[in-house]
């Protein structure tokens, strides 16, 4: 088992909360600082160093809720970084609320089939490819297990930017997913969503982005194990 990101930060305060030496807590800190930055930001569990005791500041034992609390703390983030969808402006929701976006639509339809996992909208209105690529680790971190991806609207923004389709580029963002062993699962297109569009003629309305949700719900719930 690993952690990832696990702040040092919170794991300094639970040390001071429950009654270890400001000094020990400190450099037990300082201890774990050192081990998640020379392993690239992973904790083991086995590795991580507790606060000495002090004979005239002596620990009490650790609560119970302490424990858990860490563990949630350190767990949570990667329970809700499990599906990422990434792409321009029809991922992002131009012109509709946050709620009627696909991605958010996508995840009601996943409670509701039973698959409790968060899907991260990491759409960016006007993005291309390149751009895409350029993010790709702070939008997709670690713990990711899928990337919902926007194979149109990137190649579209850059041709409409006299910047070539960036193929390439969405090539490299396929592999470059794939080496981290994340599943990549296209956004759904169809000639069908041009009778879902806003008056722009481009960006889908509610409608629209429930339509996109709903077809791609059968790979996702397939994908989500």
């Amino acid at each position: 088992m690993t952690l990832r990101h696990c702040p040092v930060p919170f794991l300094m305060s639970l040390a001071e909360q429950i009654g270890r030496p400001a000094g020990n807590a400190m450099r037990a800190a300082k201890k774990n600082l050192a081990i998640w930055a020379t392993s690239g930001g992973y904790f083991q569990p086995d590795a991580v160093v507790i606060g000495e005791r002090d004979m005239n500041h002596p620990a009490r034992p650790l609560p119970i809720f302490a424990v858990l609390l860490a563990l949630v703390f350190c767990f949570g983030s990667q329970a809700r970084a499990q599906i990422v969808a990434i792409g321009a402006s029809n991922v992002a929701g131009r012109g509709v609320s946050s709620s009627d976006a696909w991605p958010a639509q996508l995840e009601v339809m996943l409670a509701a089939k039973g698959r409790n996992v968060h899907v991260t909208n990491a759409g960016i209105n006007g993005d291309t490819n390149a751009g895409m690529l350029a993010r790709l680790d702070s939008a997709v971190p670690e713990g990711t297990r899928i990337v919902l991806l926007d194979r149109f609207g990137g190649g579209w923004n850059a041709r409409r930017l006299g910047r070539g389709d960036q193929n390439a580029e969405l090539a490299a963002i396929e592999a470059k997913l794939r080496s981290r062993h994340i599943r990549v699962i296209p956004m759904w297109w169809n000639a069908v969503l041009r009778n879902y569009v806003q008056p722009d003629h481009i960006h889908f309305t509610p409608e629209g982005h429930r339509v996109v949700a709903a077809h791609m719900l059968p790979a996702v719930v397939g994908a989500v194990r």
